[in-house]
């Protein structure tokens, strides 16, 4: 807590993210209707206390609706960075402590995967694979894994020539010893800082997919369907993409904060500079 109150960021992107996980989580059980219950003779109802959103053209409240995209976004998002981090990490440490042929073959497919465009990409796998959930989790997977892989790489790269690697050779460690002991834990830091500032991307890749139809299939409730679907009445309701463009947009800058709070934490020039600080 007192590393929050220090860090601006940290402490708002904390509490913005644990409010939408919070609003995802109980919302089901303060919200007194269900996420497919139809009414209508109360479609496109205005923000009331009735109905703390309004309802969509079926009549069905909005607040559920959107607590539930919360649910699945933010599943989506955490599923597909956890798969990339999980790749991305085994990916970096493999090349960049063996190096050679390796790391070169596994270095130029790396370039391929980022010669596309990641939408463009991501449109192409779920088109492959087919709609869905779990289809939309490993396109953005395969989307993201370049990115932690190239940055595990080049921290291993540093790593595997410092001192205490070389002692850990000398003393006949083995070389996945080596890799979880002595270098795993210095690259860590910062890969929870990417993974991090990927959730709030995966939020925009998730919601832009749904927006183009090709993420989460109907009547299953997303951010990003509900944003596509508000556009057909933006003159006469505004409020149904209003309310889902705030919602992406809140939860993206509420990550981006707290990653950032994160890399000034995790950055040991940065705690180095905090250090000088309290001495003097």
């Amino acid at each position: 807590m007192r590393l929050m109150r220090e860090n601006p960021s940290l402490l708002i992107g904390g509490s913005i993210i644990a409010t939408v996980v919070a609003f995802a989580v109980f919302s089901p059980w303060l919200s007194p209707y269900d996420v497919e219950t139809m009414n209508m003779t109360n479609r496109f109802a205005w923000p009331s206390a009735a109905h703390w959103l309004g309802t969509d053209n079926f009549g069905r409240d909005l607040w559920t609706r959107m607590a539930e995209g919360a649910r699945v976004s933010v599943l989506i998002a955490v599923s597909s960075v956890a798969i990339a981090v999980f790749v991305g990490t085994i990916v970096g440490l493999v090349t960049g402590y063996f190096g050679g042929w390796i790391d070169l073959l596994v270095m130029r497919v790396v370039d391929v995967f980022l010669g596309f465009p990641p939408i463009i990409l991501a449109l192409a796998i779920i088109a492959a694979l087919g709609p869905g959930a779990q289809n939309l989790v490993l396109s953005l997977a395969a989307v993201f894994w370049t990115e932690y892989a190239r940055v595990v790489r080049a921290v291993t790269l540093a790593q595997r020539e410092v001192d205490y690697v070389a002692a850990a050779r000398a003393i006949g460690s083995s070389h996945a010893r080596i890799l979880i002991v002595e270098i795993l834990p210095n690259v860590i830091g910062p890969v929870i800082v990417l993974a991090t500032l990927g959730l709030g991307t995966a939020i925009i890749a998730e919601s832009g997919l749904s927006f183009l139809g090709f993420g989460v299939e109907p009547p299953t409730p997303t951010w990003g369907w509900t944003l596509s679907f508000g556009t057909r009445y933006l003159r006469t309701e505004p409020w149904l993409s209003i309310v889902a463009g705030l919602a992406i947009m809140i939860t993206v800058l509420g990550f981006n904060l707290f990653g950032d709070g994160l890399r000034d934490y995790l950055d040991p020039r940065g705690v180095a500079r905090k250090v000088k600080r309290d001495v003097s």
